[in-house]
């Protein structure tokens, strides 16, 4: 099930759906004065700053992304970016939650026609692990499982959020000639309520489930964008320490945009990426808490140069990198890929030129036609049948 574009009429909605949601989690005081703090960049510096850089502006002086994005794509991004470095995480974190990531879900879906999902998915709630499982035939064995973790800097976003995205993955998947894929996505607690390395534990009891629906860990691809790509790149390499560790390996990783060193020098603001490098800071020194170092290969995965070590805790079909060109997070990106390739891993990636931080899931909501919006997705899917027939 893939839907079409988002439209301005599914951006109102999404207002719509947000309003009572930060009235209940975070107050009419807090929530008013965010929106007042909000006005002079609405109201001046986004039209100002977009007239100028759009229409007096020569194309090869402005931004890698501006050159490339549509009017729509450029609005949300410099509205994104200021969001990320002025808004409070806690403000942030009611965006992305299941109160407004659902019903805007749903609302798309009926905007499209569809009163129910033609793609099985139901929320998995353990003890001590919680997530959404989703399947193209929930009467039938999987022959591949997707497990997944979410991004948002340890701080915000949920896997509601993502839901139409990994709804459509698992439709391409089904469209490449898989015959039920399936795909576990992990909701894992956010800071400040838990820091490192509770996280990397959740994300281990929740790939130890993907691992008893899939039976055979070849036929399991774990994934992740960002922050959600730190915590995969955290759990193999802590899998890779332990006896047996072979037993468990998946078959193949899929990163987008990794955050692989939690605090480094080399993440640093670009003209075209949202990410804020000060934010970055701040969120990951909350997931690691005063008990950890970001030092630490568990903590930022970037920091491990032991070649054995990643040699040990790879999937055994290898990595597939896609990040942007034009991202923060590009650098130390870039190192990682370097360094596992010393390793003797086999590691494919996709630079997109111009683009920004996890471009295959920005791409899905923001681009024109479905050729643009699902390229990164279709990247992704022909990267997997190569690797896990």
């Amino acid at each position: 099930m893939i839907l079409g574009q988002i439209s301005y009429l599914d951006c109102i909605a999404f207002l719509v759906f947000l309003a009572p949601q930060l009235l209940i989690h975070v107050g009419i005081f807090e929530t008013a004065a965010c929106g007042l703090q909000a006005l002079p960049f609405l109201l001046l510096q986004l039209p100002f700053q977009f007239i100028k850089e759009r229409c007096f502006t020569r194309r090869e002086a402005r931004s890698p992304f501006c050159q490339r994005a549509s009017p729509f794509q450029d609005i949300v991004i410099r509205c994104v970016r200021y969001a990320f470095a002025e808004i409070p995480a806690s403000i942030g974190k009611v965006f992305f939650s299941k109160g407004v990531a659902l019903p805007f879900f749903k609302f798309r879906m009926l905007r499209h026609g569809y009163l129910r999902s033609s793609i099985f998915w139901c929320e998995v709630n353990k003890p001590d692990f919680q997530g959404l499982w989703v399947i193209s035939d929930e009467t039938q064995k999987p022959d591949i499982v997707i497990y997944y973790c979410h991004g948002g800097g340890f701080s915000m976003a949920s896997s509601y959020f993502y839901l139409e995205f990994l709804m459509a993955w698992v439709s391409i998947l089904k469209e490449s000639g898989y015959k039920n894929p399936a795909l576990f996505a992990l909701e894992y607690t956010l800071v400040p309520e838990a820091t490192y390395p509770t996280q990397v534990q959740e994300a281990a009891r929740g790939y130890d489930y993907a691992l008893s629906i899939a039976e055979e860990p070849s036929r399991v691809c774990v994934g992740g964008d960002s922050a959600g790509a730190t915590l995969i790149l955290s759990l193999l390499l802590s899998l890779g320490q332990k006896p047996g560790y072979r037993e468990k390996l998946p078959g193949f990783g899929i990163m987008i945009s990794p955050w692989s060193a939690i605090i480094s020098p080399k993440n640093r603001d670009t003209p075209s990426d949202y990410l804020n490098a000060n934010s970055l800071h701040q969120y990951g020194n909350q997931y690691v808490g005063s008990q950890a170092s970001h030092d630490d290969p568990l903590v930022s995965p970037g920091r491990c140069k032991d070649l054995n070590w990643w040699r040990k805790a790879s999937p055994t079909h290898g990595w597939y990198f896609l990040y942007g060109s034009e991202e923060v997070f590009g650098p130390e990106t870039r190192d990682l890929i370097s360094t596992l390739k010393k390793s003797g891993t086999e590691v494919g990636s996709h630079e997109e030129q111009g683009w920004i931080h996890a471009w295959p899931v920005v791409k899905l909501f923001l681009c024109d036609g479905q050729e643009a919006r699902q390229s990164g997705l279709r990247s992704i899917v022909l990267a997997i049948r190569e690797r896990i027939n």
